[in-house]
């Protein structure tokens, strides 16, 4: 099996390869309409299918490494580092990306199968698809070159073969790792196809604006995956670390959210190229971005430049992705000079209180989160090669910038769809505003009376301040956005007779991707909701004998056991603990530290009580080695909950907003029978 995958790897680069030269020649010779023994359509034609080939190929390589995992096969080094015996089944599943081999075979078949759809729907946009066909097999040929010369996944063992293998890392041995890895992957690799649509259309100077909406699709596609990965990836980190938290601006964590954030600014802001025909040369340089910073972020993840608890090793593979960024970044810098001239915009400017200047301010609000991200990120690299020492920056220097960001971010969200295009009359803000306006300040003066003081914005801790904004602007944008569904199914009920939910149903229906869009926002808010809690965690640390107690918020923690347990996979230390609130017996948590035999490493296995109002959140920590009794080390953490729900109404809001609307027309007459001119677009396209 080795050597079967080892040959189908060699296959698909030979595919891949023949894609990208056969397509690249294909589209020179319809560009000069010299045609030669073969015509370029036909060309073009063995090209496509050679690129639909090579998904086959990479596919059999794939199935061979995971062939291998299951069967066992310690004689390809990569199963022998990253599996054992004892591995239960859906982590030898797991070991395809638990490594650097491995999870570079994982990128480039996920790759392939992007390129596979690309290709499969190409009646779409036959040239324009032809192109990003071409682009994207260039990208594959890199990654296939990796997997068949810098990390080949079926190199094999020297000498005598080991009985068993050294196991995967604990900290991948958890359900959620099954599939954080590849919903990132996911949304990393689907940003190459936006890339593909934007840098092929951008080459051929695509007349019209059906490139923007096939581009802006592919990229709610990678956006979505890529917002699903880095969610899973926090739960991960909270359960699995056991520090407490679920964000630590680890130089990984903040690779996955640089190109979110540039996605982000793309989504909103393809609406002004749409409506207003403006922001042209912005959005084609946010996908490049997108892109590049997807690239740069597995380059960090894979050289060891970052120390992370994500990343991989320090390894040398670095000599082939820096040469391959900078002939990306120097293909779109010359293409964008050499077509500039084609991304002129159709309006300008009207007015600074309008909905075009919202989005402006959106998008270079977001764009400078991600420079800040990205600065903080390759500081210790750039102060190791000026200074000669690695200087780091610490999740304090992302607070003190990121969150006041944020908080505007969380503004903008509901000042946005209360502003009309071109220009909006005082007399309208006043009418959108009131509402919202009402809305936030009853919700400040209701939390400043259960003890949330905005003035600690003048002492050294300013975090309650910037959760009494968060509450607020959450009451200002949930308002602005229940105004919009209730003023358009009004609508819908006057001209059906349904009730108010079924009009909201129909509403939706009838534009999804304006009412899913709100639903993404509405899941933003509630995301802020849950991290506006943050502010006021709690934690204590202490050892436990057998019915001694401590105490944390309402709860009392009584130790009850700590006893030990073992299975083939590891060893296993645990507390046995009585959860009580205000006297009453609530629940029982067994904390656990694992080791694990294969790897001979440990991880921490928490335990939890979670409620809308905070979880309760236990560690074991391990034995003090005087006593011989338990750490407990307990985190009582506000509003978690809600970081979780509000993510999955993201999610719900986005595969509405995928969905085709029905009856595009029927909004827009309703509108028009009873002169709404906010409802006049209900039925267009708008988000």
């Amino acid at each position: 099996m080795p050597t079967f995958g080892t040959y189908a790897l060699l296959l698909a680069l030979v595919l891949s390869a023949y894609n990208l030269l056969a397509g690249a020649v294909a589209l020179r010779q319809i560009a000069t309409r010299k045609r030669g023994r073969l015509s370029p359509e036909r060309l073009a034609e063995t090209a496509r299918r050679a690129g639909i080939a090579c998904f086959v190929a990479v596919t059999c390589g794939a199935f061979a490494l995971v062939w291998a995992a299951f069967t066992n096969d310690f004689s390809v080094a990569y199963i022998l580092h990253h599996s054992n015996r004892a591995l239960p089944a859906p982590y030898k599943f797991a070991a395809l990306w638990s490594g650097q081999e491995g999870s570079l075979l994982l990128w480039s078949w996920l790759l392939a199968g992007y390129g596979l759809v690309v290709r499969l729907r190409h009646k779409v946009d036959v040239k324009l698809s032809a192109y990003a066909s071409t682009i994207l097999a260039g990208i594959q040929v890199f990654f296939l070159l990796l997997v068949n010369f810098a990390a080949p996944p079926f190199a094999l063992v020297q000498g005598a073969v080991p009985h068993d293998g050294f196991g995967l890392n604990p900290l991948l041995q958890y359900p959620e790792m099954v599939i954080h890895p590849p919903m990132l992957y996911l949304g990393y690799v689907g940003l190459s196809a936006p890339f593909a649509f934007a840098l092929g259309a951008l080459m051929m100077r695509y007349p019209g604006e059906k490139w923007i909406h096939i581009t802006r699709r592919w990229t709610m596609v990678g956006w979505l995956f890529l917002t699903c990965g880095i969610f899973l990836g926090a739960h991960w980190a909270y359960q699995v670390l056991g520090w407490g938290g679920y964000w630590g601006w680890d130089p990984v964590e903040n690779a996955s959210l640089m190109p979110w954030l540039a996605a982000t600014a793309f989504l909103h802001s393809v609406m002004m190229q749409e409506k207003r025909g403006m922001m042209k040369k912005w959005n084609v340089w946010l996908i490049f971005s997108a892109f590049l910073l997807a690239l740069l972020g597995d380059m960090l993840t894979r050289t060891g430049l970052v120390s992370s608890v994500h990343a991989f090793a320090q390894s040398s593979i670095g000599n082939w992705f820096w040469p391959f960024l900078v002939i990306c970044v120097a293909v779109c810098l010359f293409t964008y000079f050499l077509n500039r001239d084609h991304l002129k915009a159709d309006h300008k400017l009207e007015a600074l209180v309008s909905r075009e200047s919202s989005f402006l301010f959106n998008n270079v609000v977001l764009m400078a989160a991600c420079f800040t991200v990205l600065w903080g990120t390759l500081f210790p690299v750039l102060s190791e090669y000026v200074q000669g020492n690695k200087v780091t920056v610490s999740a304090p220097f992302y607070d003190r910038v990121a969150v006041p960001i944020g908080v505007f971010l969380l503004f903008l969200t509901g000042v946005g769809p209360l502003l009309a295009w071109r220009s909006t009359s005082m007399r309208s803000i006043r009418k959108n505003l009131v509402a919202p306006t009402v809305a936030a300040v009853l919700t400040g003066i209701v939390v400043i009376a259960i003890g949330v003081h905005p003035w600690s914005i003048f002492t050294s801790t300013p975090g309650t301040f910037y959760a009494w904004m968060t509450f607020m602007l959450a009451a200002f944008v949930t308002t602005a956005i229940g105004s919009e569904f209730f003023r358009g199914a009004r609508v819908i009920q006057k001209q059906t007779g349904k009730n108010l939910f079924a009009s909201v149903v129909r509403l939706t229906r009838r534009n999804t991707r304006r009412y899913g869009g709100y639903l993404v926002h509405f899941g933003v808010v509630v995301i802020f909701i849950g991290l506006a809690g943050s502010a006021f965690n709690q934690s204590v640390e202490k050892e436990l004998d057998f019915h001694q107690s401590m105490n944390i918020g309402p709860y009392r923690l009584e130790c009850l056991d700590y006893s030990e347990d073992t299975n083939p996979n590891y060893d296993t230390e645990y507390a046995l603990l009585n959860v009580y609130r205000d006297g009453k017996f609530v629940t029982q948590l067994d904390p656990a530290k694992r080791f694990y035999q294969a790897s001979q490493q440990a991880s921490t296995i928490v335990a939890e009580r979670s409620t809308p109002e905070w979880d309760l959140y236990v560690v074991y920590a391990g034995k003090d080695p005087q006593t011989g009794q338990p750490i407990i080390r307990a985190h009582l953490n506000p509003l978690v909950m809600w970081i979780w729900v509000g993510v999955l109404i993201v999610i719900w809001g986005t595969l509405i907003a995928l969905v085709p609307s029905m009856q595009p027309g029927s909004a827009n007459e309703a509108a028009k029978s009873l002169g709404k001119r906010e409802l006049v677009t209900a039925g267009k396209a708008e988000s």
